[in-house]
């Protein structure tokens, strides 16, 4: 920065400074991010947040994750519906769509299905799901996911007003660590987003 003026050296390290940390406040607030607000086993609902599906509308290894999890849970007794939520978001293929029709490939009866299409964040994916589940009567989620979205999950749902707990979908496959990293940094990045411009203008009725 030789040859720069004063102000301007002074305005890149303040810039660094704020952006140092927000990172530290998001990093923080996901790591300590609550799991649940309920002790319980037994939920009306367990709730699979969505993930894009391949261009060609089959399920990434994300979502079958994320669905086998859930079967698993269903099966076990952890609740006798699932909802899956999630948009098309990144191509025509409607998230909730591909991963209920993978359950009921996997044996799960439609009738134990719902399905919530419109959700495009998983700010949406929380508050829509929440309503559909007001609309039933139902007042408890197992919330599923992939482990590195669940800090993010966890803000986001403390806010509503249900009995709910997190429950982390392990990936197929061991994943390698500066992946695991790439997806931490974005969640990250993501969480800076919700704390400073999403939360606050959040209203889920």
């Amino acid at each position: 920065m030789r040859g720069w003026p004063n102000w301007r050296v002074r305005a890149v390290l303040a810039a660094a400074a704020v952006a140092a940390g927000l990172w530290t406040w998001a990093y923080l607030a996901r790591r300590f991010a609550p799991k649940g607000n309920t002790g319980q086993t037994h939920f009306d609902a367990l709730v699979v947040l969505g993930d894009p599906a391949d261009k060609y509308g089959n399920p990434t290894p994300t979502e079958l994750a994320r669905v086998s999890e859930a079967v698993r849970e269903y099966e076990r007794g952890a609740a006798e519906h699932i909802l899956f939520t999630g948009g098309a978001v990144k191509n025509r293929y409607v998230e909730a769509e591909v991963m209920a029709r993978t359950a009921e490939g996997q044996g799960i009866p439609e009738s134990a299905i719902a399905i919530e299409p419109d959700a495009r964040n998983t700010a949406e994916n929380a508050c829509y799901a929440a309503r559909m589940m007001r609309a039933r009567g139902w007042a408890s989620a197992e919330v599923i996911s992939s482990a590195w979205q669940l800090g993010r999950a966890g803000l986001i749902f403390s806010r509503l007003p249900i009995a709910w707990r997190v429950h982390a979908a392990e990936p197929l496959e061991p994943e390698p660590g500066w992946y695991e990293d790439a997806l931490g940094a974005e969640e990250t990045l993501k969480t800076v987003r919700y704390l400073l411009w999403v939360r606050p203008m959040e209203r889920c009725d």
